[in-house]
């Protein structure tokens, strides 16, 4: 997974940190509210792990702005308010789960695989971009009268190209996303999987360009 963590308190945040990384998960962690405004606006997320008491501003301003823009993230709240009144708050804004600290980090790993087992109730299934459609569920695209099926990784690698369409996405970001932490994944692995792609899609709208050093864009254009 990749996880936005937002925690001020250093200690807590670096033994999660720690914890979670050696488990396999990229975790990029921030200490105050704006940076954590910033880098869900930067990137896509799998979770987001939110504090509540926060230096600039509390966590339930952020929940509330996120659900406004990104309603399918996963938040697990920490929190220190274990009070009836703070925990209905946190869900009523839309956290899907939440942890009163103290905590053990068996637990929080525990809660984050729940989390990801969740159906995503509120994300779409069906992607429009341009003439081109993508059925979530079916791992199935439409473009211009051609319909082409992928496997799991595959798709998993179109989903991360097009939802960043006409930007640069580097290898290194695709390696972290698209494999397990023992698995193969060095930048030959990613050119293998981007090569077999390209050929699913060679009579389709979308394109993937290589981006020499960096990593690779997709783009929608003609049909072929």
């Amino acid at each position: 997974m990749r996880l936005l963590m937002v925690e001020d308190n250093e200690d807590l945040g670096e033994a999660i940190a720690s914890r979670l990384s050696a488990g396999g998960h990229s975790v990029e962690w921030v200490n105050t509210g704006e940076l954590a405004l910033r880098y869900l606006e930067m990137d896509n997320w799998d979770v987001l792990l939110l504090d509540i008491m926060l230096p600039d501003q509390d966590g339930f301003s952020i929940l509330r702005h996120l659900r406004q823009q990104t309603p399918s993230l996963p938040v697990l709240v920490m929190t220190a308010r274990s009070e009836i009144e703070d925990r209905v708050s946190m869900l009523d804004l839309g956290a899907d789960d939440y942890l009163v600290k103290p905590f053990d980090l068996r637990e929080l790993e525990a809660r984050l695989r729940a989390l990801m087992r969740r159906p995503a109730t509120t994300q779409a299934e069906i992607w429009q971009l341009g003439h081109v459609s993508i059925d979530i569920a079916a791992r199935r695209i439409n473009s211009r009268d051609q319909t082409v099926e992928f496997g799991q990784r595959e798709f998993c690698l179109l989903e991360l190209l097009l939802s960043r369409a006409g930007q640069v996405v580097t290898k290194e970001r695709l390696m972290m996303q698209l494999f397990n932490f023992d698995e193969d994944s060095s930048p030959n692995a990613v050119e293998l999987h981007v090569s077999r792609l390209r050929r699913k899609l060679s009579d389709s709208a979308i394109r993937i360009d290589t981006v020499r050093g960096t990593g690779y864009m997709a783009s929608l254009g003609d049909a072929r």
